[in-house]
Formats: C-alpha cells, sequence, structure tokens
C-alpha cells in the first residue's frame, strides 16, 4: 500500500493495559512525519464509572446484531467525564511526555463533528422481539468540518479526540456519544486518510483464521458472521472506505503495518 501523510487510529479500551508501549510506537511514527488523528475507546472504564456513581450501565442489541451503550442522560453525563476528561487526559500525557504536542478535542471543539441525535431506536429485546424505545444521547455523524481538522494538524504532532460529538435540537447545542469506530470511520472518510482500527486480536477471525481482506461487497455478509463487537467495526470500517478511505485495516499492533496496510484484516473497495 502507498504511505499516506495523514492516518487516522482508533485505540480501542484494552490497549490502556499497554499504553506505554503503544504511545513509545506512537511517538515514533510522529517524528516520522506521520500526522494523526487518534480516535480512543474506554467503554469498561465508563462502565465502571457508571456504576461508582450510582448508575447502571445498560446495553442494547440492534436487529443487525450490533450492541451498543444505551445513553441516557445520567449515562451521558458519566461518559463525557470519563471520555473527555479521564481517559483523553491519561493518553495525552502518556503521548507529550515523549515529546508530543497532543491537542484533546471532542467534537464540539470548533464545532467539528456534528451528529444527529437518534430520536427513537430500534432494538431486539429480552423475548427476542424487535422494540421502539427513545434514542437516548446517542448520535449519527452526518459531518466533519475536515478544514478545521486539517488546520489543526498543521500546529500538532497528534490530534487526540474523544468520541463525542455534537448535535443540535433547536438552537442549543447538545452532546452526544457517538463510538469511537464510528468516530474515528468518520475522521478517516473526511480526512481521505487510511483508517487503523487497533484491537487485541490479530485481525477478523472466521473459521479458525484471520481474514485477510473484505471488500465493501462482502462486508454485510462476513459482519453477520463475525462476533459482538467485531460485526461493528466491520460495518464502521466498511462505511469509512465508501465515504472516502483508502483502506481500513482492524488488528493488533504494530500501528504501522496497520496503516500501511500489512497486517490485519483489510477492508478495501474491490
Amino acid at each position: 500500500m502507498a504511505r499516506y501523510g495523514v492516518a487516522v487510529v482508533k485505540l480501542g479500551g484494552s490497549i490502556a493495559s499497554r499504553l506505554e508501549k503503544v504511545a513509545d510506537e506512537i511517538a515514533v511514527l510522529a517524528r516520522e512525519g506521520l500526522r494523526l488523528v487518534i480516535v480512543h475507546g474506554g467503554g469498561k472504564v465508563v462502565d465502571e464509572y457508571s456504576r461508582r456513581m450510582g448508575v447502571e450501565p445498560r446495553y442494547v442489541l440492534h436487529p443487525s446484531g450490533v450492541r451498543s451503550r444505551y445513553t441516557s442522560w445520567e449515562e451521558l453525563e458519566v461518559y463525557v467525564m470519563v471520555m473527555a476528561g479521564l481517559l483523553a487526559t491519561s493518553i495525552a500525557s502518556e503521548l507529550a511526555s515523549r515529546g508530543l504536542k497532543v491537542l484533546s478535542l471532542t467534537g464540539l471543539d470548533g464545532l467539528s463533528v456534528e451528529a444527529r441525535r437518534r430520536e427513537r431506536i430500534v432494538i431486539v429485546n429480552e423475548r427476542g422481539r424487535q422494540q421502539v424505545i427513545p434514542g437516548g444521547y446517542t448520535g449519527r455523524i452526518e459531518r466533519v468540518d475536515s478544514m478545521f481538522v486539517e488546520s489543526m494538524l498543521q500546529q500538532v504532532d497528534i490530534i487526540l479526540y474523544s468520541p463525542v460529538a455534537y448535535g443540535r435540537e433547536g438552537e442549543r447545542v447538545v452532546a452526544l456519544n457517538v463510538d469511537g469506530d464510528q468516530m474515528a470511520a468518520a475522521l478517516s472518510a473526511a480526512l481521505k486518510a487510511p483508517l487503523a482500527l487497533v484491537t487485541d486480536v490479530p485481525g477478523v477471525i472466521l473459521d479458525g483464521r484471520v481474514v485477510d481482506r473484505i471488500r465493501l461487497s462482502e462486508a454485510r455478509e462476513i459482519a453477520a458472521k463475525a462476533g459482538v463487537g467485531m460485526n461493528r467495526k466491520i460495518l464502521m470500517a466498511a462505511k469509512a472506505v465508501s465515504e472516502g478511505s483508502p483502506y481500513a485495516a482492524i488488528g493488533d499492533p504494530p500501528i504501522q503495518s496497520l496503516i500501511n496496510g500489512e497486517k490485519g484484516t483489510l477492508v478495501t473497495r474491490s
């Protein structure tokens, strides 16, 4: 694969356990001149702090087989606090300790990532039946201000995005949970940059082996066979590629190999 000057990297929440090693690798890439937009996850940490604050996390299953967090107003408060506060600061500190200039953002900053709040969502309830419920404070990303992101990249080594976008309710602007995979996919599509979805497994595993490549025409079929969690990554990677990213890779470090399309599961147009 050809090298690109900009890449988008999504760090899964499990990467936190080896953050120092990942930060070392990111620092090398940045010093080599690669401009990076990093999106972080951290759902398990959000769950931990939610329970500490008396808010029981809730997850819902969609008819597509994708499982996602149900974000009530109380859960949103904890989500933003942990994602944009605790976790973003921790990751930024590790990177700054390696001499890098890091700009930590959410989609509200510069109104750079806009989403539409889902008023209602369809879920599969405990009895296996489809049910319509209020959408809570989750959103579907509709717009990324790529000019803003590119201008910020000219001034720092790394942009670190927390998976929080903004939505509009009349004249009010509200924060929305958009999850890390969706945020990374939207940013890579807008910047027309490779996408690396970094996980703790070597790629999409079917029948005991890593799938080397998934073409857009195959993405939904393969996602339906993948486990919960991985199915969303496949769909978001495919969405990124269909909307402008040259390719996306799903797998474990080294990150540079994922960015270059040399390992993991590669999602491509054809």
